[in-house]
């Protein structure tokens, strides 16, 4: 379906090689064209006035930044970001409104929501195994996307869901990070895993990323050859099936 409402794609990414690459693998895997979006770039400005009614949905990409780290260590903007992303989905959750946030949307739900979110199941970056739950399987969006009951994804990230907020739904689990994808009431979905990374976007992220402590510069070659073998198509699905659940 063509959405007459724009969906409102939100990037805290301050590195403008990922946050650029990052548009495009959004835009190209949702299947919208950029007249279909509203961006906006939390690292260049503060969110602009924002009006439900006037989108099909929110979809929030990943970021550097941890919700779970100390405040005194977090920069201004970011903190300026988590309380706007924060307004928002007060917002979002009262009204049972779209939303899907990959990586850094589970921190942002998870922790609106009212749950732990913190460092005790990192996992280095690479393709991982998402296995569906019984739930997982039942989710409308989840079965109108297609993916099989166990598919690869890729995953880089230091912080993670350690206890689910009440009342979310768990749809899917990982061996090392338990919580890889849950729901908030019928409309609000976020993944650990990056459904929007292929092994070109992932590349550009491990130069980007490479002094940024999610794995060993020395290691970068060898780690660049890893994911070049990976099949994660299955999760790009995700994205699509999102934009076709919710275009108004």
């Amino acid at each position: 379906m063509v959405p007459v409402k724009p969906f409102l794609l939100i990037s805290t990414r301050p590195e403008d090689a990922a946050a650029r690459t990052e548009f495009d693998a959004m835009l190209r895997y949702c299947g919208l064209r950029a007249e279909e979006v509203v961006y906006a770039r939390l690292d260049r400005a503060p969110l602009p006035e924002i009006d439900l009614d006037d989108l099909s949905g929110v979809i929030v990409g990943g970021s550097p930044y941890n919700t779970s780290d100390p405040d005194e260590e977090k920069s201004a903007v970011q903190l300026r970001a988590e309380g706007e992303l924060s307004g928002l989905l007060d917002r979002i959750v009262a009204a049972d409104f779209p939303f899907f946030g990959a990586c850094y949307g589970v921190g942002t739900l998870g922790v609106h929501q009212g749950g732990l979110i913190d460092h005790t199941y990192p996992e280095p970056v690479g393709a991982i195994t998402v296995s569906l739950t019984d739930a997982g399987r039942a989710d409308p969006l989840v079965r109108a996307s297609g993916v099989p009951d166990s598919f690869d994804a890729f995953v880089g990230h230091k912080e993670s869901v350690h206890r689910l907020p009440e009342g979310a739904v768990l749809l899917a689990t990982g061996t090392t990070a338990p919580v890889q994808m849950f729901r908030v009431q019928a409309n609000q979905y976020a993944t650990q895993f990056h459904p929007e990374l292929d092994v070109a976007g992932i590349t550009e992220r491990i130069h980007v990323y490479r002094n940024n402590g999610y794995f060993d510069p020395a290691e970068m070659d060898s780690l660049i050859s890893q994911v070049a073998r990976a099949r994660v198509e299955d999760s790009h699905r995700l994205l699509s099936a999102f934009v076709t659940r919710y275009a108004r």
